[in-house]
This record gives C-alpha cells, sequence and structure tokens, in this order.
C-alpha cells in the first residue's frame, strides 16, 4: 500500500498481483499493460482527470477475482466521459449511463450474463466467450471499444489465413463478435454490415450401412449400447438423448417428446420397440439413485426456465430425473447445488471410438453419425421426407435433403461406362 499526495490531497493507491486475461471491464481496459506492467486504468470523470483523481470502483475479472485498484478521496466527483470514435470505421460509443453495461462488471461476465438472458445454450456460451477472449488477445489486450472494422477484418482474415480453420468457424467468431458489439456493448456497427463472411461449403454426411450398424452395436455393451441404440433408432442429437427426462416417455405410444431442442423447439419422435424393455430397466436404475439421493439430503435436479421457483416440489420429483443419470453426483457450476447430473457425453464418445475399432469401420465415427444413418435409413426404407424433416426437427426441408443422395439420384443412381464394357 502507498500513497500519494496530489493538489493536497491525499489518495490511497493500491494496486493488486497481475492477473490474467480476463481482466477487462465492460467499461474500458483495466488490469495491468502487457509492455510496461504498470496498472492501465478505465476512462474517468473529466473533473477527476483534471485534477489527477480516478474513479473508486475497481473492475471485477471474469473469474470474480478483482484487478487492480485505485481508492479516491471522499467526496471525488463521479460520472463518465463519452469514449472515443472516428471516422477510420472504429465504433462511436454512446451515453455510459444509458447503454454502458454496470460498472464493475467484468467483460466476460457480462457476455455470460447476456447469453442466459438470450437462453442461448451453454456450448454457445462457452463458445462466445472463447472467441471474445481470443479477439481481445489477438489485439494487444484492447478493450473492445477502442476496436473497430480494421481490427475485426484482421482477426477473420488470421483465422483463415494462419489458422486454417474452416467457413463455420469463421462464422462463429464472426457471430461472436457481432453478439458483443451489438447485445453486450450496445454500440451501433453500420461497418458490421459490411465485413465479408465465409461461404460454407457443402458437406456431405457421412453415414453407416446396416450392416456396419449391427456391427457397432454387437460390440458395445451397457449404457453406452443402449444411447448408441437410441440415437441411431429415434435420430436424437447426442445432448438431446442425454437430457432426456423420465416424464418424456410414452410406452403407451411409442414415442419419445424432445423439450428444448435445437432452437428452443419441442418435437416428438418414435420410440423404437425394441428399446422398451432396457429403457425400462434403466429407469428403474434412475428410481433407485434417486431414492438414494432423497436419503442424503440431495434429490434435487436441474430445471429450466425458473420452473424451481414456480413448483417447488418439482426438482425432487421422480418425473423430471434424467433417463441417463450420472454415476456420482456432481456441484452445478452456476447455482453451486450439489445434485446429480446426466450421463457425460465423453464417456459415450470414448465408447464409440472403441467399438469403431472393434467392429473393424474406418468412417469416421461419432454420435451424430447415428443420426445421419438414421435419416438415411429412413428414406431409404420409404418415408416421406417431411415426416424425417419433422422426425429431425428440421427447421427447413433444404436441411433434411442432404440425405437425398440414396433415393437413386446421384452417383448412387448411376450405372459407370466401365461396368458396361
Amino acid at each position: 500500500m502507498s500513497y500519494v499526495l496530489r493538489n493536497g490531497v491525499c489518495l490511497r493507491l493500491v494496486v493488486q498481483e497481475e492477473r490474467d486475461e480476463s481482466a477487462y471491464s465492460s467499461v474500458g481496459p483495466a488490469g495491468l499493460d502487457p509492455l510496461t506492467k504498470t496498472p492501465e486504468l478505465r476512462s474517468v470523470p473529466r473533473a477527476a482527470t483534471a485534477m489527477g483523481h480516478r474513479d473508486a470502483k475497481a473492475p471485477v475479472e471474469a473469474d470474480g477475482r478483482q484487478g487492480p485498484t485505485v481508492t479516491r478521496a471522499r467526496g471525488m466527483p463521479g460520472g463518465g466521459t463519452p469514449g472515443r470514435g472516428s471516422p477510420s470505421g472504429r465504433p462511436a460509443s454512446a451515453d455510459p449511463a444509458s447503454r454502458a453495461p454496470p460498472r464493475g462488471v467484468g467483460l466476460l461476465d457480462e457476455v455470460r450474463r447476456r447469453v442466459r438472458v438470450r437462453h442461448f445454450s451453454i456450448r454457445t456460451e462457452q463458445a462466445y466467450v472463447a472467441w471474445i477472449k481470443r479477439f481481445v488477445l489477438a489485439n494487444g489486450r484492447r478493450h473492445p471499444r477502442e476496436l473497430g472494422a480494421p481490427e475485426v477484418e484482421r482477426f477473420l482474415t488470421t483465422l483463415a489465413t494462419e489458422g486454417q480453420v474452416s467457413a463455420g468457424t469463421q462464422t462463429q467468431a464472426l457471430s461472436a463478435l457481432l453478439f458483443l458489439y451489438r447485445d453486450v456493448l450496445r454500440m451501433e456497427l453500420p461497418w458490421m454490415e459490411n465485413v465479408v463472411r465465409a461461404k460454407r461449403s457443402q458437406r456431405v454426411p457421412t453415414v453407416l450401412s446396416v450392416s456396419e450398424v449391427n456391427r457397432l452395436l454387437a460390440v458395445m455393451d451397457g449404457r453406452p449400447w443402449l444411447l448408441a441404440s437410441l440415437l441411431y433408432g429415434t435420430g436424437m442429437r447426442l445432448l438431446e438423448c442425454l437430457r432426456l427426462r423420465i416424464k418424456d416417455i410414452d410406452f403407451a405410444r411409442h414415442e419419445l417428446t424432445i423439450r428444448n431442442g435445437k432452437g428452443g423447439k419441442d418435437r416428438r419422435t418414435v420410440l423404437p420397440r425394441a428399446l422398451l424393455e432396457p429403457l425400462q430397466r434403466e429407469i428403474e436404475r434412475a428410481r433407485v439413485l434417486h431414492a438414494a439421493d432423497l436419503a442424503d439430503g440431495f434429490g434435487q435436479v436441474w430445471l429450466p426456465h425458473a420452473l424451481a421457483r414456480k413448483y417447488t416440489n418439482a426438482g425432487t420429483d421422480f418425473a423430471w430425473q434424467y433417463v441417463f443419470p450420472a454415476v456420482k453426483r456432481s456441484v452445478d457450476p452456476h447455482a453451486g447445488i450439489e445434485r446429480r447430473h446426466h450421463f457425460d457425453p465423453d464417456m459415450l464418445s470414448r465408447a464409440l471410438k472403441r467399438a469403431r475399432t472393434a467392429a473393424g469401420i474406418v468412417k469416421p465415427l461419432s454420435a451424430h453419425t447415428l443420426r445421419h444413418s438414421f435419416a438415411t435409413h429412413m428414406l431409404e426404407a420409404g418415408y416421406d421426407i417431411r415426416t424425417v424433416q419433422d422426425l429431425l426437427g428440421h427447421r427447413d426441408v433444404k436441411t433434411t435433403q442432404i440425405y437425398t443422395h440414396v433415393l437413386d439420384r446421384g452417383a448412387g443412381g448411376v450405372l459407370s461406362p466401365l461396368d458396361r464394357i
């Protein structure tokens, strides 16, 4: 701790140790300058700047730790100054009181908060935070308010030329930056409309044959076998399958209800009759685990969209429990509550990798490959493409049309001239 005398006023200066790259306030850059290793402060009131004083509030980093702070003398005026802007494509800031996020809130914390307000998925939140963090680091830890079109275009170009990323990855990075400026910083960005977007290439999905699916499932057992069978038999996405609740299985009508799927939509899909008994055994296993959790004083399952407050007993109701609960309880990183999550998707990925090798399948294989195989085999069986679209949950039939390569069209329906010789 040290004291500084300026204009007859004694100020106490407290500088904490250097933190990581998350030390950014949503109002302006904070932390230690990467070159000089000296405290880098945010924009300050004009009156305070003229007298050599800084604002008292300290930035909070993305992980909740407090960054470098400067404590001003009592009675100093507050307020803020307009940000910078230039006609060279840099965004002009607005009134901080009406448009900037709250002072003292870390930039990445504010990004997470805005993402959750929009009800984006946790994967989207993780991707956006990672890209924004990478963008800040690529521009010398400068705050995004000080950056503009040249920096955004240079960042995206570097990803494509030096990083050799795909068009989809480049588009994801651009979407994260658009979200940062429009939804978090609340800045008008007319130049963003002129940023060149990468054109995504049309890819043909990897599809297993029926015999390959049989070989794959034959070398699997236990819960991974049931999950893989359910993915292939229903066409669900991986997380849709893992987040399945007890109440969403209708054994009488042989159908599954998928809640809050991609795009926040609900839909129904077929329940294979071959999986009725295995699923019933899995539900009984979940019932035993839930009873043990209740006996230990736990048993609360995560509920979406504040349903836990609306229905106070739903969290412990067996109907809301996961069909595929995790082996062990864990602490929810958001709520800080110990409870039982669903089955770990990485465990299924590793099981599929081992089964692929054991079955002698040379095609690349993931959980989503089983979804592709479901759609292709349904079309081969003669089902209407609109029916397959509804089962898959595609918004546009054009997305489902990628599987029509099996309908005696394209390369599969053509006889090569060499075979006529």
